[in-house]
């Protein structure tokens, strides 16, 4: 094995173990359709079909990932939902 290629092996072994984080929100029967669909667009920075798309699966599923990426940017999203008043966890 050249040195080029052990390097690549390591370089996505290294990617496939990083772990994504994702936020996820769970149902409630508190927040209305239209009060989830305005917080992801306004913090998660969803166009209006995906926070609606999201919305439905959260109503219907009980919970969806409606934001995946790194731990620091998620974090302040995050607690932002939870300010917002929706039923929301990192995992």
């Amino acid at each position: 094995m050249s040195v080029k290629e052990e390097l690549l092996e390591e370089v996505l072994t290294e990617t496939k173990e990083k772990k994504q984080n994702e936020i996820i929100v769970f149902n409630d029967e508190v927040n209305t359709f239209d009060h989830v669909i305005e917080m992801l667009i306004k913090i998660c920075e969803h166009d209006a079909l995906q926070a609606e798309q999201c919305t439905l699966l959260i109503h219907y599923k009980g919970k969806c990932g409606v934001k995946s990426g790194d731990y620091e940017d998620l974090k302040p999203r995050c607690s932002k939902l939870l300010e917002a008043g929706i039923s929301a966890e990192i995992q």
